[in-house]
């Protein structure tokens, strides 16, 4: 079992009173469930994904949630939304009761709650294991932070080694990096019974699974076939700019269609679309958003592929880890991608309240101070500062490139330190 960064801060705010309702969304597999049976022990598990026993917690009155559930856990509340309201309800008419919701469709989830508890509940977010959780070994290790993580708590103070060979803690950190490039961060891939071969074919049925189940939950479809396609076109497209006309001719439907296909990636946590960043009047930016699968492990069965890592595959996983780290960490932050009409381009940059952090990310093991003329001449081009440049790649050599722009390992920068 590996422990999570945010079960502190949630096991904090479920005594608050903004923790009264607690909603927890994400991808299925996540840990949801594990998570909130493992904090909320004392709370009774409701299963609303058995039929039987949904139509009865139906019925119940206010008062009866009261008295029979005054504090519960409600696993797949999206299958009877109607229940929702008799939280509401029970939350409105009792100071005492305490609720934790959970839900894999963010879509069908979130629009009720937006509708039913606005106000009432506190919403947590659970991604895939990031590197520095897969590092645990149970759920009494801490969560160490990453370096990276650890510049984002005081942007002022960020030191680095010369080079990632004189970490002590090399090993642990390029195995735990290594798993996540190879298998993704779902938790049940760490389970150390499984071989190599039950780990491919879990990511396999997972693909499947989600498709059958949370997609066609969001989505009325007639033919499911230019999903599917979609599906295995965005896989070889991830890490790249997208352009959703090209996108629609391949798999034979319009743009439109296109476009609400990739809210339903998004919406179902399978995705991180960076929109670009364009507010520099003076240069021709591109508007195009740029695609990400979030992680890498269902990406590889998408493609039913195993092994090494393309350089966009490498970028998508470097850019979804930094994605969850910020998030699981509470950080307030923008996501961008920068790309002008000329060629000049980053990858990432990250808009915090007092400027931006930008990011180039090569698989090469081998960096050059030529590799970051893209950093050297970003601040120019913002509307903040630029607080720092990161060169992130796979050379175990890491440097000062130029003042305020750094090159180094994504293995040691992104595990727990």
């Amino acid at each position: 079992m590996k422990n999570r960064k945010i079960a502190a801060s949630v096991s904090s705010l479920s005594q608050k009173k903004i923790g009264r309702i607690i909603v927890f969304t994400g991808a299925r597999q996540t840990g949801k469930t594990t998570l909130a049976r493992k904090l909320f022990s004392d709370y009774r598990y409701l299963s609303i994904e058995d039929p039987v026993t949904r139509q009865e917690y139906k019925k119940l009155t206010a008062a009866q949630w009261h008295l029979l559930f005054p504090k519960a856990v409600l696993d797949e509340v999206q299958k009877e939304s109607v229940l929702v309201e008799s939280i509401k309800s029970a939350y409105d008419q009792f100071p005492d009761v305490r609720y934790i919701l959970l839900g894999s469709s963010q879509l069908l989830l979130l629009e009720k709650v937006k509708e039913s508890l606005a106000g009432r509940c506190s919403l947590i977010e659970l991604f895939p294991l990031t590197v520095p959780e897969i590092q645990t070994s149970d759920w009494e290790e801490p969560v160490r932070d990453s370096p990276f993580q650890l510049y984002l708590n005081d942007h002022r103070r960020f030191s680095f080694i010369p080079s990632f060979l004189l970490d002590s803690s090399l090993a642990t950190k390029q195995a735990a990096w290594d798993f996540y490039a190879q298998y993704g961060g779902y938790p049940a891939l760490c389970d150390d019974t499984m071989s190599r071969d039950d780990r491919y074919t879990w990511l396999k049925n997972y693909a499947a699974t989600y498709l059958q189940r949370d997609i066609r939950d969001m989505a009325n479809f007639r033919d499911f076939e230019p999903f599917v396609k979609l599906q295995k076109y965005l896989a070889l497209q991830t890490g790249g700019i997208l352009n959703l006309t090209h996108a629609a001719n391949q798999i034979g439907v319009d743009v439109k269609t296109v476009s609400r296909y990739l809210r339903y990636f998004e919406l179902s946590y399978q995705a991180l679309l960076l929109p670009a960043w364009a507010r520099n009047g003076q240069k021709r930016l591109s508007k195009s958003p740029k695609f990400h699968y979030l992680d890498n492990g269902v990406l590889q069965a998408v493609l039913q592929k195993r092994g090494g890592t393309t350089g966009n595959e490498f970028e998508s996983l470097v850019v979804a880890e930094i994605y969850k780290q910020c998030r699981t960490a509470g950080t307030a932050a923008s996501f961008y991608h920068l790309h002008t009409h000329d060629g000049f381009e980053i990858d990432l940059l990250i808009e915090l309240p007092d400027g931006y952090i930008a990011f180039e990310i090569k698989q090469s093991e081998r960096i050059t101070s030529s590799d970051a003329r893209h950093l050297k001449n970003l601040a120019p081009l913002l509307d903040k500062p630029l607080l720092q440049g990161f060169l992130v790649s796979n050379d175990r050599q890491m440097k000062e490139l130029a003042p305020g722009i750094t090159a180094v390992n994504a293995a040691w920068f992104l595990s727990g330190d």
